[in-house]
C-alpha cells in the first residue's frame, strides 16, 4: 500500500493505492503534507495525484484512473448511481434512492454515502438533502460547499 498528500486549496487530501488502483481519497485534518512521492510510489498513484490537481485547478470534470472499490453490493450500486450525478450538480438521497428503483432506501443511501472513501471521484460532495441544504460531508460542510462552488463555477465558464 503506498501514500501520496495532495496539498489542494481546502486541506491535505491522502491518496492511498497499490500498483493495481486506488483505494482511498479522503480529506485528512493535516496542516502539510506528510506523505511525498517515493522512488517505489506507483503510476497510478502519480495518476490519481495529477488527475486531482488537474480538477482543482478547473482543468478536469472525470477521472480516468483505475479504482478498487470495496463495500456491499448495494454501497456499491449507491456509488456508481452517485457517478451519474452531472459535474456542478446536486441530486437529494432521495433522488438517488428512486433511482435505484428503491424510494424507501433514502437513510441506507445516506449510509452508503458516508461510508465512500473514494471522495472526488466518486461524488458523495454532490448528494444533499431533500430541502436543498447541505447535509454531512465527512470532509466537513465547508468543504463540501467549496466543491460544489468550485465545480459551478469551473462549469460555467
Amino acid at each position: 500500500m503506498y501514500k501520496l498528500d495532495y496539498p489542494s486549496p481546502i486541506g491535505v487530501v491522502e491518496i492511498v493505492g497499490t500498483n493495481e488502483g486506488i483505494l482511498s481519497i479522503l480529506f485528512t485534518e493535516r496542516d502539510s503534507p506528510l506523505n511525498v512521492k517515493k522512488v517505489e510510489t506507483p503510476k497510478v498513484v502519480e495518476d490519481a495525484y495529477s488527475e486531482l490537481d488537474e480538477y482543482f485547478r478547473g482543468e478536469r470534470q472525470t477521472f480516468s484512473f483505475p479504482c478498487i472499490v470495496d463495500g456491499t453490493p448495494f454501497q456499491q450500486k449507491v456509488w456508481e448511481t452517485l457517478k451519474g450525478v452531472p459535474f456542478g450538480g446536486t441530486a437529494s438521497y432521495k433522488d438517488i434512492a428512486i433511482s435505484m428503483g428503491n424510494d424507501k432506501a433514502i437513510r441506507a443511501v445516506g449510509s452508503a454515502n458516508g461510508k465512500n472513501k473514494l471522495s472526488i471521484v466518486i461524488p458523495c460532495h454532490r448528494i444533499i438533502g431533500s430541502n436543498g441544504k447541505l447535509t454531512g460531508y465527512a470532509g466537513g460542510l465547508w468543504r463540501k460547499e467549496w466543491l460544489l462552488q468550485h465545480e459551478r463555477r469551473t462549469f460555467n465558464k
